[in-house]
């Protein structure tokens, strides 16, 4: 009777450790690859599912998107500029199995290839269009490290260039290139400002010259303005017509005018 207990024991332990090796459980953002005798057999997950014990064997590989930055490098512009630029790269495994049976280490072997691709694309371009239009050429390396990755199963969702960095001579000359402009924006909306002025004083000597009333209430304002001021001795313009007429009276009368 002992035997048969002590069988009885050592009967349930084996079905438990076997139960214990055969189940596994895998997140949500995982797959379980698994290899029986040495061959991919295919990824399974989430959640649990048996493996058979000692013939099959399980790596996990993580699906969850990772942000991973290019170191920088530096490239040399089509218009012949050495400029340093880092970026960086979002990407997703999407087949668990490739990206184990395909490649030995594909998170590194993408940062490689994001490097030598981020040279040649960047090299393609002139230094206006890399400050100007990055999303293009962010667009561009997409593609291209997309294209390489794929056979690994993993998938390129977006890649950004964070920084271009210019040589100090570089630099200098844009920032000359810039005041330059700036200079020359600050005059033209002078010249502009003064043809509209120039303009409204022609109508407005137009105006005048129609009506003698609308001067002669012109240089009163002014007077009223420039005595508002100061004490000042103002010389008054008087029309000649009036002169004229005060000529007349004298005349007629005898006496001069007072």
């Amino acid at each position: 009777m002992a035997a048969v207990l002590s069988a009885g024991v050592v009967l349930a332990g084996i079905v438990v450790l076997f139960l214990a090796t055969s189940i596994k459980i895998v997140q949500e953002y995982e797959r379980g690859v698994i290899f029986r005798l040495g061959r991919c057999v295919g990824a399974k997950g989430p959640g649990v599912f048996f493996v058979i014990p000692v013939m099959d064997k399980i790596t996990k590989i993580n699906l969850q998107i990772i942000a991973a930055p290019v170191a920088s490098q530096q490239v040399i512009t089509k218009d012949n500029v050495t400029v340093t630029v880092d970026a960086v790269i979002y990407f997703q495994v999407v087949d668990p199995a490739a990206s184990v049976v395909k490649i030995r280490d594909w998170y590194t072997a993408s940062q490689l290839v994001a490097q030598t691709t981020l040279r040649a694309i960047v090299g393609r371009h002139e230094l206006d269009q890399l400050l100007s239009d990055r999303e293009r050429i962010d667009g561009e390396l997409q593609i291209s490290l997309d294209a390489q990755t794929e056979p690994w199963g993993i998938k390129v969702h977006r890649v950004e260039i964070r920084d271009v960095g210019l040589p100090e001579s570089m630099q200098r000359a844009m920032a000359k290139q810039a005041e330059a402009e700036r200079e020359r924006r600050a005059k033209i909306i002078a010249a502009e400002g003064e043809l509209q002025a120039s303009v409204k004083l022609g109508e407005a000597a137009t105006v005048m010259a129609t009506s003698p009333g609308a001067l002669q209430l012109r240089q009163l304002q002014t007077m009223v303005e420039i005595s508002a001021e100061k004490n000042s001795t103002i010389i008054f313009p008087v029309p000649i017509e009036l002169l004229e007429a005060f000529q007349a009276v004298s005349r007629i009368t005898g006496q001069p005018p007072r």
